[in-house]
């Protein structure tokens, strides 16, 4: 029996009541599933996320969410193999099925390290500094990001039906806003298949994700302001939603990933024989290949040197010669097949389209010979490289996508050249350039950064470790300018961020430093009783500080320090140097030193809770410290963040004052503490 998709609506598995249609094999287009969505209410939906979802992942911390993101990409890993099965008959090799499953799971294993290591144990994330606005420092300013109350719309591409899903979903449960998931109907059903290895973990929160496998009606009708609709897919189709009268009235955010004609340079310096020049032609030819071309950042315009253009047509079709088409599961094959007769139709229009004013020199747009596969069955085609030597006459190749192997060969003139032929693609998401000359990599960034969303600068020292042209990375943005969408994903935090709302806090330091459970300057302290270092993560308060008692600094002790560690600097050795400086009234005590007597001030050296100091942040040197002066410091508890089961990171406001009160250093201390 052919199976039926089912959708997962407030929290139950639905299978349509109607309207579905077929999922066919691109293999051998036998039918291998139906999906619809008919007689699911959308609108309860939205309202099942908003009153259930929501609440339940706004109240876990950052780390907590990250925590839930690391199981669900275990989980996917434990049953991989199911997801490969299903992934086969879309015409994916394992090769590709490992970019769209372990890619996709890898993305929210880095996403959950991410929100470990940078976001704090909590629901509200400080951005930047505080800003002091009154004069006497009972006024100030903190911008911060809460959470949105509403839901993410994933509305997603059929080409990586995993990793398609987890790259929006991990910044997305991460920034504590569930989701509703509409994958492309051509591989649904691999979508369906992780939504359950995901549902079945039992680490979702009630409400947090849902999935339509069919049409989504009136779903749009019911968005309001605190709702976001991330779009992979076609311009047509973006420009469609983001004209939807309520997106537009309601102001709903709308994120776009969208056509793409990305590009890769071979550089002016990288000729044949360069290890540049043989690290471009298998690019060219990996991206061409790869998921059969379905890829939004695969390669569709190479460009080279003029004079190296034969030599580069060549190399490309010896490696073409290469590729083995046909079913992934037969042995020797390399490429499979599109993802149905739909994208097979889809792709051979646009190709006959850049066939009207470019050289097809390898490959054949009607005939392949798919190897394991009866004649005329299946989604196959053959890579097409096309070749246009007036790309500045030349328009489609700049204006049309073929979807799949395809790619066009064109020459440039000099890098000014280059640069312009790339931007005339109006915005990308990759781009990439072959060159060994660091200053001409520096001259094509600073003209071509504009139009593209990610540039990949390869060469012979990058290539081994190089993650290549067209694979986006969970901690880098994933999103390009103009034709491309306009929009961002992933980039680490930043991604996370896209489902939250940033605010301008402004009050007392009193008001903010609780609001936001962090210590911040002139805000109440709490005098220590019992020294800091003897107390354990738990029992430290946020404002606790302890006052040391002051300590002078002579010249012995400069001379001691100098002569101790080797820094003989003039400021701290020379009087007339130093007094000639405009920074120093003469002499003054190294700027370490005042750090390693702060230390003396303030640490208990006993052992205790303190377990390890891992590092100093925003350290800065205010005045200068003549000898015969003292110092004395105060040491507060600023934040503390959990690390694991034993201990924690507390991060400490250090001040460093003179006899006047006048501040000579501030610094954040960190440390870990146990619990």
């Amino acid at each position: 029996m052919t199976t039926l998709l089912k959708n997962y609506a407030a929290d139950q598995w639905v299978v349509a009541t109607g309207g579905t249609v077929p999922v066919l094999s691109a293999i051998d287009g036998s039918v291998v599933a139906h999906a619809g969505s008919e007689g699911l209410n959308f609108a309860a939906m939205l309202d099942h996320a908003r009153a259930v979802g929501a609440p339940a992942l706004r109240a876990m911390t950052f780390h907590a969410r990250a925590r839930m993101l690391k199981g669900l990409g275990q989980a996917i890993m434990e049953r991989k193999e199911e997801l490969y099965a299903l992934s086969s008959a879309t015409g994916a090799t394992r090769g590709d099925g490992w970019i769209d499953i372990e890619g996709g799971a890898g993305t929210l294993f880095t996403m959950a390290s991410k929100g470990r290591r940078e976001l704090p144990d909590d629901v509200i994330l400080i951005d930047g500094d505080f800003e002091p606005i009154g004069k006497r420092g009972t006024f100030a300013g903190q911008h911060v990001y809460t959470s949105l109350k509403g839901v993410a719309i994933h509305i997603n591409a059929f080409n990586f039906p995993v990793w398609g899903m987890l790259e929006k979903l991990g910044p997305t449960l991460l920034g504590g806003v569930p989701a509703i998931v509409k994958p492309g109907t051509a591989t649904c059903q691999v979508t369906e298949g992780a939504v359950r290895i995901m549902i079945e973990s039992g680490l979702l929160p009630a409400g947090a994700l849902q999935l339509i496998v069919g049409p989504v009606g009136d779903l749009l009708d019911h968005l309001t302001c605190q709702d976001v609709v991330s779009f992979t897919g076609s311009a047509y189709t973006a420009m469609k939603l983001q004209t939807h009268p309520v997106i537009a009235r309601e102001s709903v955010r709308f994120v776009a990933e969208r056509d793409s004609l990305n590009a890769s340079v071979l550089g002016p310096d990288a000729g044949p024989g360069t290890p540049e020049f043989d690290l471009f032609i298998k690019e060219v030819v990996r991206e061409m290949t790869t998921k059969a071309g379905q890829k939004c950042t695969a390669i569709r315009r190479a460009f080279v040197p003029a004079i190296w253009m034969d030599a580069a047509e060549t190399a490309l079709k010896d490696r073409l010669a290469k590729i083995v088409v046909g079913d992934p599961s037969v042995e020797g094959v390399t490429m499979g097949a599109l993802a149905g007769q739909v994208q097979l139709n889809d792709v051979r229009t646009n190709a006959r389209r850049l066939a009207t004013e470019s050289s097809l020199v390898f490959g054949d747009i009607d005939i392949v010979d798919a190897k394991g596969v009866e004649p005329g069955a299946g989604a196959f085609i053959s890579p097409l490289l096309f070749r246009n030597d007036a790309p500045w006459t030349a328009k489609l190749v700049h204006d049309v996508e073929a979807f799949g192997p395809v790619s066009t060969l064109m020459p440039y003139t000099d890098l000014d050249d280059a640069i312009a032929l790339v931007n005339r693609g109006m915005g990308s998401l990759a781009l990439s350039f072959f060159t060994y000359d660091t200053q001409v990599a520096r001259d094509f960034v600073l003209g071509a950064g504009a139009f593209h969303g990610r540039i990949v600068l390869i060469d012979r020292d990058s290539a081994k470790e190089s993650t290549g042209h067209g694979s986006p990375l969970p901690m880098l943005i994933h999103g390009g300018p103009g034709r491309a969408g306009g929009g961002e994903e992933m980039g680490g935090v930043r991604g996370v961020k896209h489902y939250m709302q940033r605010s301008a806090l402004q009050g007392s330091p009193r008001v903010l430093s609780a609001v936001i459970d962090r210590y911040l300057p002139n805000a109440p302290q709490i005098e220590s009783v019992t020294h800091p270092f003897r107390m354990r993560f738990g029992e430290l308060n946020i404002g606790y500080t302890l006052n040391t008692p002051p300590r002078i600094v002579t010249m012995e002790d400069i001379e001691h320090f100098a002569h101790f560690t080797g820094d003989a600097f003039y400021a701290h050795m020379d009087e007339e140097a130093a007094a000639a400086n405009p920074f120093f009234p003469g002499r003054v005590a190294h700027g370490y030193l005042i750090l390693s007597f702060a230390a003396g001030l303030f640490v208990d050296p006993a052992e205790g809770p303190v377990l390890a100091n891992t590092g100093l942040d925003s350290l800065k040197f205010l005045k200068p410290l003549p000898p015969g002066e003292s110092i004395k410091v105060a040491l507060t508890v600023k934040a503390k963040t959990p690390r694991n089961d034993d201990y924690g990171e507390v991060r400490w406001a250090v001040v460093v004052t003179d006899s006047t009160t006048d501040i000579i250093a501030t610094y954040d201390l960190l440390t870990m503490n146990a619990y």
